[in-house]
């Protein structure tokens, strides 16, 4: 029963939050920032990258951290996880999309990158950049942290899968440049 008082605050966290609290957290100029810097990250490169910023986590991802007492750090990396594939990131010619994920109840980051990429780069290399990130989210510098999340991500696409010399003559954007919102 502890366990339940514990997460009382957390919880209301996550019923009080929605996407109009994500939108005004982060600000219009950081939002375009963002699609600003996903748009010419992406012409570096042959990846897609897609931010997605929510504010609280569906109920039933509550119910199970509740009930079932799955941690709220899975928790958090399972809904990265679900919207990867919803937002279809895995949808790019060389499986090379990559989701930046931003739970903003838990100041909580995820990155998940497609298999051609995962295969590239180390997990230590994905984790120290995630810790950088999370320092700057758990400070309220959502837009440094972005920043830099944004900056990292191109900066592994580039060396794995850059732009043909010349770059390519019409290049389909299959994902939105915009941060994504919910």
């Amino acid at each position: 029963m502890g366990h339940v008082f514990k997460t009382l605050p957390q919880l209301a966290r996550h019923l009080w939050l929605d996407a109009v609290d994500a939108r005004r957290m982060l600000g219009p100029h950081t939002l375009e920032q963002i699609e600003r810097l996903v748009r010419e990250s992406e012409m570096q490169h042959t990846g897609e990258i897609c931010v997605c910023v929510e504010a609280s986590l569906p109920a039933s991802y509550l119910w199970r951290h509740v009930r079932l007492g799955v941690s709220m750090d899975d928790i958090v990396h399972e809904r990265a996880l679900s919207l990867f594939g919803k937002l279809r990131v895995w949808d790019t010619e060389f499986n090379n999309g990559v989701l930046i994920y931003l739970q903003l109840a838990e100041h909580c980051v995820e990155i998940v990158a497609d298999r051609g990429l995962s295969r590239h780069v180390p997990h230590a290399e994905w984790q120290t950049l995630l810790t950088e990130m999370s320092t700057d989210f758990r400070a309220g510098r959502y837009e440094e942290g972005l920043h830099r999340a944004i900056a990292g991500v191109s900066t592994a696409l580039g060396r794995y899968f850059p732009r043909s010399e010349g770059g390519e003559a019409v290049r389909e954007n299959r994902l939105p440049d915009q941060p994504v919102i919910r």
